[in-house]
């Protein structure tokens, strides 16, 4: 039941921040709306305040905001308050308002999530590898690694970082704990072929060493959370860009690296179970995930439509109705299919813990 409602949740925050951003920019630019929708299907709940009606659907899955005079085949007055009667520059900040606010959601969260703490394995070690050069060095389990070739060093990603760098057979200086006495340790990592997440041939270091899997929670002020949140925004960006550029481009299975709704929602029930900041963490992520994909320029996207407002200036004029609704039923059929093939796949890969779920509930 705690991993439905936070599905529930995070899928409610995902829609009603994304809309809201596209409803106060519409109401800034003096648009008229006339519905604010979350979900869809048959209403569940609706009231009318001034010229808008907001309503919950039945299915919890999308909303929309629906302006005055938006859809092209509408007949329009030519009044101020029709969104299609609105220069390109305002219909501009309209759209993109939606996948702009989601993306700063995110960062704020990111910002949360670092003022009220974030897990990090120390450096104690776990298991000590044979035929690494950990094992041949003398490392031992219990150990707690401190410094790098004089860098000093608190946690176990700090410490992959560093030594991962190695690429080639030079030796390093190790300074650990052991029974609360310093302990110096030279040794030379071993060099491994690997490929990365994007499928490319690497060369890093090991030393042969796994954490112990103790952690300490660390927190910061808001200042460095702010600029800790704003860094992890324009990392998980760039990673994003950079991996959907891979897909497109063959470097990377769109099947083993694209999630759909259902794997979405196992990833939440999850976080949830684990507690609290991991149940933000993937909120962020899932709201800078939307701002991004909502940005491509893909028709009934909001970046479709920015593509089409560009087309728009530079003809200076707008394209055809029945055209750019061609386009639209195109990109649509494109989204569908891949929604179908996207949820398959999440089914396959998670079919056990569905049979599992079934069973509970028949």
């Amino acid at each position: 039941m705690i991993a439905f409602l936070a599905v529930l949740t995070v899928f409610s925050i995902l829609i009603l921040i994304h809309e809201t951003g596209h409803f106060l920019m519409a109401k800034k630019m003096g648009v008229k709306v006339e519905r604010f929708s979350f979900g869809f299907g048959p209403k569940l709940l609706s009231f009318k305040k001034r010229e808008t009606e907001y309503s919950i659907c039945a299915i919890p899955l999308g909303g929309y905001v629906k302006m005055a005079g938006d859809e092209p085949s509408e007949k329009r007055e030519g009044k101020d308050w029709e969104y299609l009667s609105k220069p390109p520059r305002e219909r501009l900040a309209i759209v993109v308002s939606g996948p702009l606010t989601n993306y700063v959601f995110a960062f704020l969260l990111f910002s949360l999530m670092f003022v009220l703490g974030t897990p990090a394995l120390t450096t104690d070690v776990g298991e000590v590898m044979k035929d690494f050069p950990a094992y041949s060095a003398g490392i031992k389990q219990g150990d707690k690694i401190i410094s790098i070739d004089g860098k000093n060093i608190e946690y176990w990603e700090d410490l992959l970082t560093e030594i991962s760098k190695a690429t080639s057979a030079k030796e390093i200086s190790l300074v650990a704990l052991r029974r609360d006495k310093a302990v110096n340790i030279k040794l030379i990592p071993k060099i491994i072929e690997t490929k990365n997440i994007f499928g490319q041939n690497i060369k890093v270091g090991r030393l042969g060493i796994t954490p112990s899997g103790k952690t300490i929670n660390v927190k910061t002020n808001i200042l460095e959370a702010f600029y800790l949140g704003a860094k992890k925004t324009v990392f998980l960006t760039a990673f994003t860009y950079k991996t959907l550029w891979h897909m497109v481009t063959g470097g990377m299975s769109i099947r083993e690296s694209v999630t759909g709704p259902i794997g979405i929602a196992g990833i939440i029930g999850q976080a949830a179970k684990m507690g609290l900041i991991y149940l933000i963490y993937i909120t962020a992520q899932l709201n800078l995930a939307i701002a991004i994909f909502n940005l491509l320029p893909i028709p009934i996207l909001d970046g479709g439509h920015i593509l089409f407002l560009g087309l728009e200036k530079i003809r200076r004029k707008k394209l055809h109705p029945k055209l750019e609704q061609i386009i639209s039923n195109i990109a649509l059929s494109f989204l569908i299919a891949l929604m179908i093939y996207v949820s398959w796949n999440d089914i396959l890969k998670n079919w056990d813990n569905i049979i599992t779920i079934i069973k509970r509930y028949i």
